[in-house]
């Protein structure tokens, strides 16, 4: 969850290890912290809470060094506090390390280190490391990290400086992300490439077990038994602009308005517009493999969940497939019946995501064929599935997902389609037909979006509700979950999600006065259900808000249309007002948006 910057060259470090922290901050913001080598000695200013405490600090009492590494924290062991904030050193203060994730083993490891002799400051698992790597080290700090690897049980990225060695930065990972970035004269290091973009757009995402020893004459790699090994950069192609705000008040209203331009691109990549066809070559599974599945199971978490429960709905709509979505914590421990001749499709934005990357190993290990669709070129799902889906978001820096979401949207909508048409589902004509209606999307989430500043007054009519719920059948039971996500998030009003059907069964009896019940009615063949729900919810003095295609004939308190498309493209529009109005609801009530109490972007432990 943590955010990890380094730098080593002939600059200056501070400004470059605050900038990147900056555009890691939505890793976690519980405090953060910098470790700099300058004259053989390792100076640690650490504070508090947000980046501008550490800000603060820094010029009370300024620090000085070419060669750091610079923490943003999200809590895991021992509260926040300035004692817990990373770095953290040894005894003698001569090794700083950062770390993202948990070592599962710190108690036993502390126990041992206590009885040789080391006392312990903070709360922290982190601390352990420090002082493990300080025990074990003799005079070559990479023996001693490698040393400390074996020791350690759990997920970790580490970022490490050494008193005796004041030109080079050590790093290593383990289950949680870590990328080198090759510069002119100058190397860096940063759990995400955004944090390196302004610097260098020369990466590489070490694989698990590597390590990486950067000086200013450059990078070098060494696998997991230690041994050097070639690396050939990759090139990022990301427009800087695309990870700042761009004159938006905040990350999140930029990244909902980028939504038209990520659907095109991710349309562009996998759909022929000139022929109405999809790009084979981009789709995993050909049609005799595809027709030998029994069975397709969708393992996510969050947001990327419910992403993954249109998917099933698609998939057995379409492609006549029997599907099954599952959270990837329930499913990793669970006693699931895996064959190989299931295909197990994993959805992560990060590619990173902890649950995520364990429910895929255990799907391969049972000799399932694994899909994985992510936004993240080079991360360890995009590395270890068979084959990969990625969605073209680009950069999202806010904590809550929006393009991101609505892009994996569209390619288990475009997976589901391959898959129709591969089973003989649905004929070339049908699915000609399903692709010009998706490429009318991006324009028509124009003019959904358009309808801002009527989104905007409900929520500023309606933001101190104590309670909201959202109701909606079928695929518009997914969308309520996730609109019911985004405004619980970033507002911290209490919000649930229930299948319509279900309100009678007990829900109901909380429906009061003036209640808002947020209505989804973008499947026509489950309107007059719904429409009786509606008026369920009403006779309750509820305030119904619903968002429903345009034609479909409709009563509410407060309606938002979307434009008619066919119902099993609805998805990918409805959910845009849900993450409008989530948002003014959030600003209304004076909340930081871009990064919500107690979460982070990216999920890389249990």
């Amino acid at each position: 969850m943590c955010g990890i910057v380094g730098y080593i060259g002939p600059r200056q470090a501070v400004p470059i290890l605050m900038e990147g922290l900056a555009r890691l901050e939505y890793r976690g913001y519980d405090s953060a912290g910098l470790a700099l080598i300058h004259g053989g000695q390792v100076s640690v200013r650490k504070a508090k809470g947000r980046l501008d405490n550490l800000r603060s600090c820094l010029q009370d009492d300024p620090v000085q060094g070419t060669c750091g590494v610079g923490h943003t924290r999200w809590a895991t062991h021992g509260e926040p506090s300035q004692i817990n904030s990373h770095p953290h050193t040894d005894v003698q203060g001569s090794i700083a390390v950062v770390h993202n994730g948990i070592i599962e083993n710190y108690e036993s490891l502390k126990e041992y280190l206590a009885q040789c002799g080391v006392t312990f400051r903070s709360q922290t698992d982190t601390e352990v490391v420090a002082h493990l790597i300080h025990h074990l080290y003799q005079g070559d700090p990479v023996a001693a990290i490698r040393q400390a690897m074996h020791r350690m049980q759990g997920s970790y990225a580490l970022a490490i400086v050494c008193g005796d060695t004041p030109d080079t930065l050590f790093c290593v990972r383990k289950d949680s992300p870590l990328v080198v970035g090759w510069g002119d004269g100058e190397q860096f290091l940063a759990s995400d490439i955004p944090a390196m973009l302004p610097f260098t757009r020369d990466v590489y995402p070490l694989e698990d077990g590597e390590i990486a020893v950067l000086t200013t004459a450059g990078i070098r790699v060494l696998d997991a038994f230690g041994q050097p090994k070639d690396v050939t950069p990759q090139r990022v192609d990301w427009d800087v602009a695309a990870a700042e705000k761009g004159g938006y008040p905040h990350f999140m209203l930029k990244e909902i308005y980028e939504q038209p331009k990520a659907f095109r691109d991710t349309l562009h990549a996998y759909v022929d517009a000139q022929t109405l066809t999809i790009r084979q070559e981009r789709m995993p599974l050909d049609a005799q493999a595809i027709r030998a599945l029994s069975r397709v199971k969708l393992v996510a978490c969050g947001t990327a969940y419910h992403a993954g429960m249109v998917g099933k709905a698609l998939l057995e709509r379409l492609a006549g497939l029997p599907a099954e979505a599952d959270i990837a914590s329930e499913f990793r421990y669970r006693d699931v019946q895996i064959t190989p001749d299931d295909l197990c499709v994993v959805i992560s934005q990060s590619g990173e995501t902890a649950d995520t990357l364990a429910a895929m190993r255990k799907a391969k290990q049972a000799g399932a064929r694994v899909v994985a669709v992510t936004n993240v070129v080079g991360s360890t799902v995009s590395r270890e599935a068979d084959d990969v889906l990625y969605t073209l978001a680009g950069p999202e820096i806010a904590v809550a997902s929006t393009k991101a979401y609505t892009t994996q949207l569209l390619v288990l909508s475009l997976l589901a389609l391959h898959m129709a048409q591969a089973r003989g589902n649905i004929d070339e004509t049908q699915a000609r037909a399903l692709l010009a209606d998706l490429l009318r999307i991006p324009e028509q989430a124009e003019q959904v979006l358009a309808n801002r500043e009527r989104i905007q007054r409900f929520a500023s009519l309606h933001y101190d509700q104590h309670n909201v719920y959202y109701i909606g059948r079928g695929l518009d039971w997914a969308l309520a979950l996730e609109g019911s996500l985004k405004l619980k998030e970033i507002s911290y009003t209490f919000s649930e999600a229930y299948a319509a059907g279900e309100l009678k069964h007990g829900t109901i009896a909380l429906i009061e006065p003036g209640t808002v019940v947020v209505a989804l009615c973008t499947q026509p063949a489950l309107l007059d259900k719904m429409r009786s729900n509606i008026e369920e919810v009403r006779a309750r003095g509820a305030r119904v808000l619903c968002v429903a295609q345009q034609g479909l004939p409709m009563d509410a308190f407060e309606r938002w249309d979307i434009p008619q498309v066919p119902p099993e493209w609805a998805p990918v529009l409805t959910v845009l007002p849900l993450q409008l109005y989530a948002y003014y609801v959030a600003v209304a009530k004076g909340c930081d948006v871009d990064k919500p109490r107690n979460l982070a972007k990216s999920v890389t432990v249990e």
